[in-house]
């Protein structure tokens, strides 16, 4: 079970706020640290999430830079 950066456990359909600026490969733009992310998606890692984002579309984030809201 995937864990958010303070060791709660994420379950799809949940919300979870960035909490470092990320650089996202093949955007020319950062993910700023305190965007909220609505409605994420399980994947097959458990240290990764797939959620779909305004302005990116949808990608794959690192638990370890997420915590739950």
């Amino acid at each position: 079970m995937p864990k958010d950066v303070n060791g709660v456990e994420l379950n799809s359909g949940d919300n979870v706020s960035v909490i470092k600026d990320l650089k996202v490969k093949g955007a020319s733009a950062t993910l700023k640290r305190g965007t909220t992310i609505k409605n994420i998606k399980l994947s097959s890692k458990d240290n990764e999430i797939e959620a779909r984002v305004d302005k990116f579309g949808t990608i794959v984030l690192k638990t370890e830079f997420l915590k739950k809201i």
